[in-house]
C-alpha cells in the first residue's frame, strides 16, 4: 500500500509542476511561535500529569521503577480483579502472584471476554495528560487498548515530556506504525451534554506513575 501510494503522490507532483515544491517551501517558512520545549521542573511536570489524570477521572498509582508489581496488585486488589490480557512482550517482572495473566492471542472474543488489559506506553504529554500507545509488533495491538472495559496503563517518569510539540517530535520515531492516544477514561456526551463512559474504550482507567 505504501509503495502505491507513493506512485500516486509522485504523478500528482509531476502533474503540478513544481508547485508542490513551492508550497513545501510556503509552509516551511510559516512562523512558528509558539512553546515547543518545556520549562517545569522534572516533579512539577510530573505534578501537573497526575492532575490532568485526576482531573479526566482516572486513578493514578506511584511505583518505584523498580517494582512495578507492587502497584499492579493493589490496583487489581481495589478493582476486584482476577485476571488481564497483556501485550507479548510485557515484562513478566510487572506481574505480581496470585493473578491470573494471559497473553493475548488472535481472539477478538477472548479481548471481549477479559477483565481488563495491562499495558505499557510509547510516552506521555503532562500538559495534556495524554498517553500514547504505539502499536507494532511484540506490542499491544490497537484491540487491545480499545475493547476491554478496564485499562491499566505503566508510565515511566521519564517517559513523560511536558508540551505537545515535544510529544510529537518523539512519536516520528514510530510514524509508520498505528498510534492510540488516551486522555482519560473513555467518555462522550450527547447533545442534551448526558456523559457517558467506556462508548470509545474503557471505561476505567488506572495509571501506574513508576520512578
Amino acid at each position: 500500500m505504501s509503495t502505491a501510494r507513493d506512485e500516486i503522490l509522485e504523478r500528482i507532483r509531476d502533474a503540478m509542476g513544481g508547485a508542490t515544491s513551492t508550497r513545501e517551501a510556503e509552509y516551511a517558512a510559516i512562523p512558528r511561535n509558539y512553546r515547543r520545549t518545556g520549562s517545569l521542573e522534572t516533579s512539577a511536570k510530573l505534578e501537573l500529569f497526575v492532575a490532568r489524570l485526576l482531573d479526566y477521572g482516572a486513578t493514578v498509582y506511584h511505583a518505584p521503577e523498580n517494582d512495578v508489581a507492587v502497584s499492579v496488585r493493589e490496583a487489581l486488589k481495589a478493582r476486584a480483579k482476577a485476571s488481564l490480557l497483556i501485550p507479548r512482550d510485557l515484562p513478566r517482572a510487572w506481574l505480581p502472584d496470585g493473578f491470573n495473566f494471559f497473553r493475548e492471542g488472535p481472539s477478538y472474543q477472548e479481548v471481549e471476554a477479559s477483565e481488563g488489559v495491562l499495558t505499557d506506553c510509547a510516552l506521555a504529554i503532562a500538559a495534556t495528560g495524554t498517553i500514547v500507545l504505539r502499536h507494532s509488533a511484540g506490542e499491544a495491538r490497537r484491540a487491545l487498548s480499545l475493547i476491554p472495559d478496564y485499562h491499566l496503563c505503566v508510565v515511566f517518569a521519564s517517559q513523560v515530556v511536558e508540551t505537545v510539540p515535544e510529544g510529537i517530535q518523539l512519536m516520528k520515531a514510530f510514524v509508520d506504525v498505528p498510534i492510540t492516544t488516551i486522555a482519560g477514561p473513555s467518555a462522550t456526551a450527547d447533545i442534551e451534554m448526558t456523559r457517558v463512559k467506556g462508548v470509545h474504550g474503557p471505561r476505567t482507567l488506572d495509571v501506574i506513575l513508576a520512578g
